[in-house]
């Protein structure tokens, strides 16, 4: 009894042993590492490119005074619409009536002096022909001995005098002329001093911003309403400076905008903006609306998902499959049980988790795409799952 006792002990500590170690294998630290594979396929991508960002307005207009003044009234206010030439509000115009006044009546003091001067041509020139009919007369007198010589040369001054006269009356008409310009030039300033009191809405937009109330000094060009035109809306988006390559103009997108996630609004490419952001090694695509939603904000963030061209008859395999060693891709294969890393090159990414192979990797061949444990170049792996 005492042996067959032993042979139960025994077998219980051996069955209780083989448990212990199968545990070990499966979930412990003795087996190979487990891992989930995938095999390396040839197909069509469609590749996207996600970025987040901000909606922003490609033209917007500033609107205030050329001189410093006290804000007299204002007709708009943020969110209206205005149309090309509305007047949105006024500057103080202070004493400029009074001035524009007296420049008006000095204009027409200038243009009342011209004509007396025109006048006065004329009778210079009448005085001007009869004394030098009159010298040539007293000239042929002379010769004949019928006048004396200081008679002849009394009219001869008289005729030197009214040319003098008649030059002096065409001087004074010319410098008239020079009086009438500069007042119309005068006047027509004030007049346009009067005009840039009046902020005028240089487009169709809407006001995004007012800066000045009735009764407020503003500045000489310091903005007092902010115009944006609402059909140029677009989303500024940050794009991974990696993920760039392949974006072009025209090509189409979605935007899921944050304050309105159960919409999304078909995009195009519009812009790809040349300065990027060197800290977050980003470059920036300005997207803009296919047809703008009537509910959408400045400065509201948006998600968005950019369409590449398909690659067509290519090898790819799951983006979690690729890890970076130094600033290179690369990936982990299995070959004959073993792990071996490879390094990769790597082209589109998909949405449903997809990333091209330019080179690196063969058709069929397998990639781990999953492993809890760290693995080294030659370790024994098992597969668990193939995907």
């Amino acid at each position: 009894m005492k042996f067959t006792k032993n042979i139960k002990l025994f077998g219980a500590v051996l069955a209780l042993s083989c448990l212990l170690g199968f545990a070990l294998y499966e979930w412990g630290g003795l087996g190979p590492p487990k891992v989930v594979a995938a095999k390396v396929t040839t197909g069509t991508l469609s590749p996207t490119v996600f970025g987040v960002g901000t909606v922003q307005a490609k033209i917007s207009y500033t609107v205030g005074p050329t001189q410093t003044g006290r804000l007299l009234k204002v007709y708009a206010d943020q969110g209206d619409m205005v149309k090309t030439g509305q007047v949105l509000g006024e500057i103080d115009p202070v004493d400029l009536e009074q001035r524009i006044s007296a420049s008006d009546a000095a204009l027409a003091g200038s243009q009342h002096n011209t004509i007396a001067a025109r006048a006065q041509i004329e009778d210079a020139r009448s005085r001007n022909d009869l004394a030098q009919l009159t010298a040539v007369r007293y000239t042929k007198l002379f010769a004949s001995g019928a006048v004396s010589k200081e008679l002849l040369e009394a009219k001869q001054h008289d005729a030197e005098v009214a040319q003098a006269a008649l030059a002096a009356a065409v001087a004074s008409f010319q410098s008239s002329q020079s009086k009438v310009v500069q007042a119309a030039a005068d006047y027509q300033g004030q007049l346009e001093q009067q005009k840039s009191l009046l902020l005028i809405s240089p487009a169709d937009g809407i006001v995004v911003t007012r800066q000045g109330e009735a009764g407020s000094t503003v500045a000489a060009g310091q903005s007092v309403f902010t115009i944006i035109d609402p059909q140029t809306l677009w989303v500024q988006t940050r794009i991974d400076q990696t993920r760039f390559s392949g974006i072009a103009l025209g090509q189409t997108a979605d935007i899921v905008l944050r304050s309105n996630q159960n919409e999304t609004v078909k995009g195009i490419v519009a812009r790809l903006e040349v300065q990027g952001d060197t800290v977050t090694e980003e470059r920036f695509v300005d997207v803009k609306f296919a047809v703008t939603p009537t509910s959408v904000f400045l400065a509201d963030l948006a998600n968005v998902t950019i369409y590449l061209p398909e690659a067509a008859n290519t090898l790819y395999i799951p983006a979690t499959a690729v890890k970076t060693t130094n600033s290179q891709y690369g990936v982990w294969v299995i070959q004959s049980g073993r792990a071996q890393y490879r390094p990769v090159t790597t082209g589109v990414r998909t949405r449903d988790g997809n990333v091209q192979i330019i080179s690196g990797l063969a058709q069929d061949e397998t990639v781990i795409v999953n492993c809890k444990s760290p693995l080294t170049a030659g370790a024994r792996v098992r597969l668990v799952t193939a995907l």
